[in-house]
């Protein structure tokens, strides 16, 4: 075999293999549409918007009744527990029941902690009580909320069992204007749980 036309064979066939593959580069690629995604509709809220005005405090004195409990927290704490929840659902229901009557959300706390802390701390837990209200279906422009800090104690012992006592809110009721008959004050103070054992905190702390 000659050589020359050997080399020329070889080199014809692989420019040939060569001119197949850049024509396959340079073919058009198919291109694969995706379908759109589409979004689901945005739900549109049903439910109504809540009074956040509250009951004005200077138009009549607030007092206690019976049948509204008062409610405790734990230490440094405005959270509401299971017990404090089931106390207020019973208050709710009977301030649904007077719809003549408005309601003040009382907030104190133990004498430990500085005034200033104390009187925040106090507003945090009226303000739990006063939401957990509206929560339930009580409008809120019944319901008012106050601070007292650690002033104006049932309990004057530098105890936890007497903290314990202190850490409380107080929901007092007044007419609104209404024909129905206010409900007879309560005659003594509605007495406070058990004390929880005691924790030990920090001295610049509120309770």
């Amino acid at each position: 075999m000659n050589l020359k036309n050997f080399a020329v064979r070889e080199w014809s066939g692989i420019a040939a293999a060569l001119g197949v593959l850049l024509i396959a580069a340079c073919a058009p690629k198919q291109v694969v549409m995706t379908p759109a995604v589409q979004t689901p509709p945005v739900a549109v809220s049903t439910i109504p918007p809540v009074n956040v005005a509250e009951a004005n405090l200077r138009t009549g004195a607030f007092v206690a009744v019976p049948e509204i409990k008062t409610v405790y927290f734990d230490f440094n704490k405005a959270d509401l527990t299971q017990a404090t929840r089931e106390a207020l659902r019973a208050n709710a229901d009977y301030l649904k029941a007077h719809p003549e009557l408005d309601a003040r959300v009382a907030g104190y706390c133990d004498e430990r902690g500085t005034v200033e802390y104390n009187l925040a701390l106090g507003q945090r837990r009226a303000k739990a009580v006063r939401d957990y209200y509206i929560l339930l279906g009580i409008d809120g422009g019944r319901i008012a909320t106050i601070s007292y800090g650690k002033e104006d104690p049932v309990c004057f012992e530098h105890t936890e069992a007497c903290w314990a006592q202190n850490r409380r809110a107080e929901t007092g009721v007044r007419e609104n204007g209404t024909t129905a008959a206010m409900p007879t004050p309560a005659s003594a103070p509605i007495p406070a749980p058990s004390a929880p054992a005691p924790t030990t905190a920090p001295a610049a702390s509120g309770q």
